[in-house]
């Protein structure tokens, strides 16, 4: 494979039970396929602190706002989002193929960004809540009205036509 950043020949590392694609004596980057990254993103995970001084080449400078296409799907431009809710990294990422890419440094952030998986979950939370928490209490309030509408309504046919009446299955009446 080919680095998107600076286009050096990527080379493979075997890391614990991973095998990761790294820009080796280029610009130092490192491509994850899907869910590797999830493997080395926090400090305690042992794997990934090898990962952190890729053999660069100082000479080599990238434009990290640069569009870059993903090294494994060829055409497919990857997107370009932050990786957390804090906001402090920027990560390409394939929607082909879900791979990472992440410039030379960026690991080493992300791993400095949360100490647990159930840390960035609450971090996420908060945030979410933050952003959109008058809009979500809103819309659970609505929920809650609906369904004690719902529940009236269901009591007014409970009242109309009782459980010992249901048309056609008594002995008695009309019907």
């Amino acid at each position: 494979m080919i680095c998107p950043a600076c286009g050096n020949n990527l080379v493979r590392m075997k890391i614990s039970d991973i095998e990761i694609d790294v820009c080796k004596g280029g610009c130092g980057g490192i491509w994850f396929d899907l869910f590797e990254l999830n493997k080395v993103d926090e400090k305690h995970e042992s794997a990934g602190e090898s990962l952190l001084d890729i053999e660069r080449d100082p000479s080599i400078s990238i434009d990290p706002k640069k569009r870059r296409k993903c090294p494994k799907c060829k055409n497919v431009v990857m997107m370009q989002h932050f990786f957390s809710v804090k906001r402090d990294v920027v990560v390409d990422e394939c929607p082909k193929c879900g791979g990472f890419w992440l410039d030379c440094g960026e690991l080493s952030r992300i791993r400095s960004q949360f100490e647990s998986e159930e840390e960035r979950n609450k971090a996420a939370d908060e945030y979410v809540k933050e952003i959109a928490g008058s809009a979500l209490e809103k819309m659970r309030k609505e929920s809650e009205e609906k369904l004690h509408k719902a529940q009236q309504i269901s009591k007014m046919f409970k009242f109309i036509c009782p459980s010992y009446y249901i048309p056609g299955k008594q002995n008695w009446g009309a019907f």
